[in-house]
């Protein structure tokens, strides 16, 4: 019969095709859009992956008795770190579901009942989740990633929940999840809005390196330039792009760096501060505007719970600096008061024209800010 045809097909096949996977093969590709928005797949190896919890475990206390989510899409990277982080240690993963995770009230329930210990989080997720707290959590640790963290937004989240460690982890796909480390105090989140990711991974190298390749000196703005086992093999069917972005280490002979397109300083302590993507940078009448510098500055604002910044262009083609705004339960925001506030902490051509009123800023399916639907939101005549 049909059973033993195939038995008998596949017997000789199977022992001829068999073969065991090397740390070198590839374990799995993730898509990403990246600023181009063209897609375009990270093979990421088995290597790639057991280097990044080689370097947890050194930083790291995660155990058998941990709780973790997986908050994240399969699709985003950061899930990675939530699944295996929680098997590789013996640990129990809790599957959040879409709806829940965009519902913090709904999501901080699960995290209380579920007495979850460790959390990933896009700061943009995190930032309403802190706003709804209200009781205690089990959770040991929060780690951070996908975007800029503004520390100063955790100060209050950090004073209730002691006993929780702030990590904040600068990563890229084509690096596997995190690169930097960096343990939040409360000196970080009392400080200036500046995301700072720390140092990197044990086995990793962070270069900050100019347009000639050469290293930029302590505090001065430089691309950053990755090293190290995390690096992934490249594009799936992207030869250029993967000679392009993975470049020749020209400190290691034979090495390769990841060259990222993002933005960074180092302090004169050696900690890196992320100052965002070399593309998104953006002018407006001939000013180059960092939207991040505007956003820190409305969320000074009394009853500011979340705020983005972005240019528009009007129906005359006038591009116009607009500020997305949502206030806290109960507050109102004034658009005169907001810019008197802003004119006194920005220059002229930095201070938004026009003001938007929103319950909620829209995240993507990763939880991260998505600018491109603040786009489709009406502006106001």
């Amino acid at each position: 019969g049909l059973e033993g045809g195939l038995d008998d097909g596949l017997d000789g096949d199977l022992g001829a095709r068999s073969t065991s996977a090397g740390a070198d093969n590839t374990a799995y590709v993730i898509y990403t859009s990246g600023s181009t928005g063209a897609p375009k797949g990270v093979e990421v190896t088995h290597r790639n992956v057991l280097s990044l919890f080689a370097a947890a475990r050194e930083l790291f206390d995660f155990d058998r008795t941990d709780v973790w989510t997986m908050f994240h899409s399969a699709a985003f990277d950061f899930s990675v770190w939530e699944m295996w982080g929680a098997l590789l240690h013996g640990g129990r993963l809790v599957i959040v579901d879409r709806e829940v995770a965009r519902d913090p009230r709904r999501f901080l329930d699960l995290l209380e009942r579920e007495r979850v210990t460790v959390l990933g989080q896009t700061p943009s997720a995190f930032y309403p989740l802190a706003e709804a707290t209200r009781g205690e959590l089990a959770l040991r640790y929060v780690v951070f990633g996908g975007e800029a963290l503004d520390p100063a937004r955790l100060a209050s989240w950090q004073r209730r929940h002691p006993a929780a460690r702030l990590v904040n982890m600068y990563g890229i796909t084509e690096t596997c999840v995190h690169v930097t480390f960096r343990e939040l105090t409360p000196h970080d989140t009392g400080g200036e809005p500046a995301s700072v990711i720390g140092g990197p991974l044990p086995g990793l190298g962070v270069h900050l390196l100019d347009r000639y390749l050469q290293p930029v000196p302590p505090g001065v703005t430089g691309e950053v330039y990755v090293s190290g086992d995390q690096l992934a093999r490249g594009y799936l069917g992207r030869p250029s792009l993967t000679a392009a972005r993975f470049v020749a280490d020209p400190f290691t002979p034979g090495g390769r760096l990841y060259r990222s397109g993002d933005l960074a300083r180092r302090t004169p302590d050696g900690d890196l501060v992320y100052l965002g993507r070399a593309d998104q940078q953006v002018k407006v009448r001939g000013y180059r505007v960092e939207p991040g510098e505007i956003e820190a500055a409305l969320l000074g604002l009394d009853g500011v719970a979340n705020a983005a910044a972005a240019v528009r262009e009007d129906q005359q083609g006038r591009r116009r600096l607009v500020a997305y705004v949502v206030a806290r339960p109960g507050a109102r925001i004034e658009v005169e008061t907001a810019r008197s506030h802003l004119s006194r902490l920005l220059p002229p051509y930095a201070v938004p024209a026009v003001f938007v009123p929103l319950e909620a800023l829209p995240l993507t399916v990763n939880g991260k800010l998505d600018r491109d639907a603040l786009t489709a939101v009406p502006l106001p005549t």
